[in-house]
């Protein structure tokens, strides 16, 4: 069988047709070059004039309740990314369209200065990176995020924060005012210790010793800092979980969370592909032991089942997740938010839990 070209420094293989398209399209690939557009494979930027930036958040086991995203699709390319669906809101695919054609919402500062000072607002914490994240390189330059955290501090807005990038480092003054005052939580993703992996997993992320040096600078500056787990792929990154948990505790991480991998939507024929390109050995068995996760399904709908799966494997995951939380003394510190009730100069702190 011939084998197949990877794209390199992409997480998807394939741009999949756009459900909302009324015509569909192939795009064709030889040596990793579209045929088609022949530039295409760079990434691009498309500027917008969003309407809104803070989303309340109806769904019951997501840990928010509000998001603001500043930037639509990721040039992370993390192939599991729950967020490739949304692209096709925004006629792109959710394959490689999501992580090389990324949407700048310019005014997202303002967006977010106008929602939390409305009248009613009862500030409530706002997750920044809730679909894609906040740090991703093109935040370098656009600093949309730091805009954002300067405002939260100036209105004492509490916010929280997952990234995987090390570029959080560069507003480590506003995070840790913020921290003084019970503002900020920040959550660090680490999916795998092992670069091999990283790599064909998201791709342009930095490496996992990068992120856990931030959660180290991040703890010794007084910001707390957890990590996430997210997603934990049954016969690809399972095992690694004690390492994981016993590496983040010691660089300073308070807590840990995990997520069983869920391939929603267009998600599923993509991570399959990308399986059958990066894994042809062990794509079929990676495939059924995420199936066995699911109810012999890649994605559960169920609310307090689809993040953790169910099932002997996912049982499994569970247990050993608790059991090295429990070893690391991970999970153990509360936490709480200073509290404001109304757009009025003073805050109010709430007691721990």
């Amino acid at each position: 069988m011939e084998d197949k070209m990877i794209i390199k420094g992409r997480g998807a293989q394939i741009n999949l047709h756009n459900k909302y398209r009324a015509q569909q399209y192939e795009h064709y690939f030889i040596e990793g070059i579209d045929i088609d557009h022949e530039e295409s494979n760079r990434t691009s930027f498309l500027s917008s004039d969003a309407k809104t930036l803070v989303h309340r958040v109806d769904s019951p086991d997501v840990g928010m309740g509000y998001s603001a995203n500043p930037y639509q699709g990721c040039e992370h390319g993390c192939i599991y990314c729950y967020a490739r669906n949304s692209h096709q809101y925004w006629d792109l695919s959710a394959g490689l369209d999501f992580e090389r054609k990324i949407i700048v919402k310019e005014n997202a500062p303002k967006l977010f200065k106008d929602f939390i000072s409305r009248k009613n607002w009862d500030f409530q914490p706002i997750h920044l990176s809730g679909n894609t994240d906040c740090y991703q390189p093109i935040e370098r330059s656009k600093q949309l995020t730091r805009k954002i955290l300067e405002i939260a501090l100036a209105k004492r807005q509490p916010i929280s924060i997952i990234t995987k990038n090390s570029l959080i480092l560069r507003d480590i003054d506003l995070l840790t005012d913020l921290a003084h005052k019970n503002l900020i939580k920040v959550f660090v993703s680490v999916t795998s210790l092992s670069e091999e992996t990283r790599k064909k997993l998201e791709p342009r992320t930095v490496t996992a010793t990068q992120r856990l040096k931030v959660v180290e600078e991040l703890s010794k500056q007084g910001i707390p800092v957890g990590v996430n787990v997210a997603p934990v792929i049954p016969g690809l990154t399972d095992h690694e979980i004690p390492a994981i948990l016993k590496e983040s505790a010691t660089h300073g991480a308070l807590w840990a969370n995990y997520i069983i991998v869920r391939l929603n939507g267009q998600i599923g024929d993509i991570f399959h592909n990308w399986l059958s390109v990066n894994y042809p050995d062990r794509s079929d068995k990676i495939w059924h032991a995420i199936q066995s996760c699911h109810q012999g399904n890649v994605n559960s709908s169920v609310f307090g089942q689809r993040m953790k799966g169910s099932g002997k494997i996912s049982e499994i995951i569970r247990d050993t997740f608790r059991l090295h939380c429990l070893r690391n003394n991970l999970n153990t510190v509360p936490f709480s938010y200073a509290k404001r009730t109304e757009n009025t100069s003073q805050a109010q702190q709430l007691s721990l839990f």
